[in-house]
């Protein structure tokens, strides 16, 4: 029995969020501006950390996922938001044409 699998090629949208960029939405995308105006809590938010408001987490279905400087943030196939190291993004995507 093969137990190896590869990943499809599919494109996703990510988005590197650094400690300035917290700090000035201009560059934001569509998708995570909307995140942004998601209540807080509801599957799918950006929003601030409870107990420190300068970083900021995103809420999954699988639980809260802490943001840290220079974490990208990637908007999935089925528009799920996920935070990946950078080491992790680099590794595992390459810039689409």
């Amino acid at each position: 029995m093969n137990y190896k699998w590869r990943k499809k090629p599919i494109v996703i949208e990510a988005f590197q969020m650094t400690k300035a960029r917290r700090w000035d939405n201009r560059d934001w995308p569509e998708w995570l501006n909307r995140a942004w105006d998601l209540n807080s809590g509801t599957v799918g938010a950006l929003q601030v950390t409870e107990g420190d408001r300068e970083l900021l987490e995103i809420v999954t279905l699988e639980g809260i996922h802490r943001i840290t400087w220079d974490d990208w943030i990637i908007q999935g196939i089925n528009g799920e938001l996920y935070p990946c190291k950078p080491d992790i993004f680099e590794k595992t995507y390459e810039q689409a044409t």
